[in-house]
């Protein structure tokens, strides 16, 4: 979920705006104006991420109508008291299809610069069972959106809620896959890059504002079919708003995100080029277990690939192993997935994100833990600017 899915954004952009125009006739002038107006440059009137804006919390919890893009990822490792591993993903995206500068109809709540659709994936581990689900709505009446107090965010029935300080409701379901878990701040928010700016690309705009909540304290239930279980663990937030796109030869993406048991935590990025190499604007920040951090530019860290994996449902080739090499702390990590297949294949965007765990050393001590993997550009839909 979780950076800079700009180029993802723009496939799904598309299909929910003319989706949305066919299924909802009430508001075709509105359907009709946004899906019309989309091109791959970006319109006027929209707020690009140059480092100038400083984060505010509470208040960055919310949306940013003034971005054209954004997103709250959550992901995290779960296992029942006998040890059962579980995975799950829940991402909320907001889109624009106009900048807020736009006048937009008032006689209806329909009308809106935005759009939401969610991606909701569990992995049952022991069963080898990936399942993925996506949704897609507009705000109005009450259907979706993003708000910073109280703390929320929804689509539907699928919603991540405030109920007390730093403490979180996650909630989502469908066809008889759930999961219900209270989430507990247990180290405080993140700034990745300078102070939240996340460069992605050569121009000062193609970047991000871009925080986590890297150690969620997970409790709760898994539902699947008829089988109740119950949970803990560890989730990971990610909330990420721009307007810049990728850079030119920019091919796909690998984010990592490691939670070790030390109470220490790992982000690393690298966005991939066409000629083999990776951007300097790759980074990461490591994290330690008191909340201070450590920047990592593009040439503190290595990661290489030790294993592929072939998916059956698109032929796409993945990495499927790494090791993960970085300057300070020193550390050597060996990242392999609980299961090979978490590929999440949708008819607008295909990706791989699944939890992962791994193992290693970090200045001389044996450390391990687990995580998530996002990988972009292997397979499926990633049009490029």
């Amino acid at each position: 979920m979780n950076f800079l899915k700009t180029s993802l954004y723009h496939t799904i952009l598309i299909s929910t705006a003319l989706l949305l125009t066919a299924c909802a006739s009430q508001v075709t002038p509105a359907a009709e104006l946004q899906a019309a107006d989309f091109s791959p440059e970006i319109p006027e009137g929209f707020t690009y991420a140059d480092g100038s804006r400083p984060l505010t919390f509470l208040a960055d919890f919310g949306a940013h109508p003034d971005f054209r893009t954004e997103w709250w990822y959550y992901t995290g490792n779960l296992s029942t008291p006998e040890g059962r591993p579980f995975g799950f993903e829940l991402t909320v995206f907001r889109v624009s299809l106009a900048p807020p500068t736009v006048d937009l109809p008032d006689d209806s709540t329909w009308y809106s610069e935005s759009l939401y659709f969610a991606h909701f994936a569990l992995s049952d581990i022991e069963a080898n069972e990936f399942h993925t689900y996506e949704r897609y709505a507009r705000p109005g009446p009450g259907l979706a959106g993003a708000q910073a107090i109280p703390y929320r965010v929804w689509l539907e029935d699928w919603s991540i809620v405030e109920t007390g300080k730093d403490s979180y409701r996650l909630q989502a379901a469908q066809d008889g896959i759930a999961i219900n878990l209270n989430l507990t701040d247990e180290i405080g928010v993140i700034l990745h890059g300078e102070n939240g700016y996340s460069r992605k690309g050569r121009e000062v705009n193609n970047a991000s504002y871009y925080y986590s909540q890297p150690r969620l304290k997970a409790e709760g239930t898994v539902q699947v079919q008829d089988e109740t279980y119950q949970v803990s663990g560890l989730a990971w937030k990610d909330h990420e708003f721009s307007t810049g796109v990728l850079d030119e030869g920019q091919i796909g993406w690998d984010w990592f995100s490691l939670q070790f048991d030390d109470g220490s935590a790992l982000m690393l990025f690298q966005l991939r080029e066409s000629g083999g190499g990776t951007s300097d604007s790759s980074s990461g920040t490591f994290i330690n277990a008191d909340g201070l951090t450590q920047s990592l530019r593009n040439e503190n860290f290595t990661i290489t690939v030790l294993d592929q994996w072939r998916s059956s449902h698109t032929g796409g080739m993945y990495p499927s192993a790494w090791q993960i090499q970085l300057e300070e702390p020193e550390c050597e990590l060996s990242v392999q997935p609980w299961m090979a297949d978490q590929e999440v294949n949708f008819p607008a965007v295909t990706y791989w994100e699944g939890a992962i765990r791994f193992e290693g050393t970090c200045d001389g001590k044996s450390v391990n833990g687990n995580g998530y993997i996002e990988l972009t550009g292997y397979a499926g839909n990633l049009p490029l600017p």
